[in-house]
């Protein structure tokens, strides 16, 4: 009998000021899909964390700057063994930036890169592998500033059709930025020697000004990796339109603090969209639905998506939503604690998220408390939608 396969285990290589999204979403995605992820940093041990920075193209002549979400190691960069590793990911920001001049990174992507193994690198991660001296030759692409770098490196240079759009030359993967996630991730799930079943899904995304900033982009961009037909709405908002995000963090407060995310572009006119033609509601959460839940458009939208048994998934407060609807009374639900008053007082059965990242699936409901739990969240709604990744 042959051994059973072992899922693959990728080392994700952070550092201070690396982009928000460039460090989360790989980072959970991956995990949703089965395959374990270690996060690391130079001079730090598992448990500490990275400060991160989002940052956002808008009129001015480059990117904007501001503070992102608190990204927590969950290994030792000091203590890698590089054996055990299938694969590297580089993300970018201002991070790659200092970790180039770092001899100990360098080794470690040389290492990775005389063994054959996938490197995935994105938007300013590519300065890295111009140290590293593994670009000579490859064809490569890159934020565009990190051009010249890579031209003096020996890189042959692709110019990217658009800012989503990523290279792949053997086992080398480039991305120009956190747009091109879907298709970054998706090429490195396959280099791991991931097998996608069951994507040919179409989902609706509910969104709102204020909502928290991983908890739509994680999700949203995890299900494109899969290959899934993902639609982004708002109330009173068409395609092309922005929602503004807010970062939630735990940072020794009472409660969680706020700071500006990402602005999130949505893919669809909210006025246009036929429920029955969707397979699955997903609901983020942040500041959003405390509006949306006064939305009578919005309560007919879920409660159809509730009556015809399409899977539901909601996060954080996401539930308040849910309790507005109506839709809640004897089911088993979960939510970010503040939210447990609106989930009682609606007549559901309170599962205490206990720890934080723990998500819960009662028939085609999925809920959870927070965007630590995005890992379990995403393949709990996998599996309600028969999508499977195989290695």
């Amino acid at each position: 009998m042959a051994p059973p396969k072992r899922h693959p285990t990728v080392l994700l290589l952070c550092g201070d000021y690396v982009e928000d999204s460039e460090a989360m979403v790989p980072f959970q995605a991956l995990q949703a899909f089965g395959i374990t992820v270690h996060a690391v940093c130079p001079g730090k041990k598992a448990g500490e964390f990275c400060r991160t920075a989002v940052h956002e193209l808008g009129s001015h002549q480059t990117y904007t700057e501001s503070r992102g979400h608190n990204f927590t190691l969950n290994a030792t960069f000091g203590e890698i063994d590089y054996g055990k590793y299938d694969g590297l990911v580089l993300p970018g920001g201002r991070a790659p930036e200092y970790l180039a001049m770092d001899q100990t990174v360098l080794d470690c992507v040389r290492k990775f890169s005389e063994s054959g193994k996938p490197i995935a690198s994105i938007c300013h991660g590519q300065l890295i592998l111009a140290s590293a001296d593994i670009v000579k030759g490859r064809k490569c692409t890159a934020f565009p500033a990190v051009k010249p770098v890579l031209l003096a490196a020996g890189a042959e240079w692709v110019e990217p059709r658009t800012m989503a759009t990523c290279v792949v030359d053997g086992k080398l993967i480039t991305g120009p930025t956190y747009a091109g996630h879907p298709e970054f991730i998706n090429h490195l799930v396959r280099e791991l020697g991931g097998a996608i079943t069951g994507a040919d899904k179409k989902i609706l995304f509910l969104c709102g000004d204020f909502m928290e900033d991983y908890e739509v982009i994680v999700p949203f961009q995890s299900l494109q990796a899969l290959g899934c037909h993902v639609d982004a709405v708002c109330p009173d908002k068409k395609a092309g339109d922005t929602c503004p995000t807010a970062i939630h963090d735990f940072e020794g407060d009472q409660t969680y603090s706020e700071k500006p995310g990402h602005t999130f572009t949505l893919t669809a006119s909210y006025d246009a969209v036929d429920a029955s033609s969707y397979d699955a509601l997903v609901i983020p959460g942040g500041r959003a639905p405390e509006y949306l839940a006064l939305d009578e458009t919005v309560i007919d939208l879920v409660k159809k998506f509730m009556e015809s048994k399409k899977p539901v998934a909601s996060i954080c407060h996401g539930q308040q939503i849910l309790a507005a609807a109506g839709v809640l009374k004897g089911r088993k639900c979960t939510a970010y604690p503040a939210v447990k008053l609106n989930v009682v007082l609606a007549g559901a059965e309170w599962l205490e998220p206990d720890p934080i990242d723990r998500c819960y699936t009662d028939g085609n409901l999925i809920t959870g408390a927070a965007w630590p739990g995005h890992p379990e969240f995403i393949s709990q709604l996998m599996a309600l939608l028969g999508i499977r990744v195989s290695f």
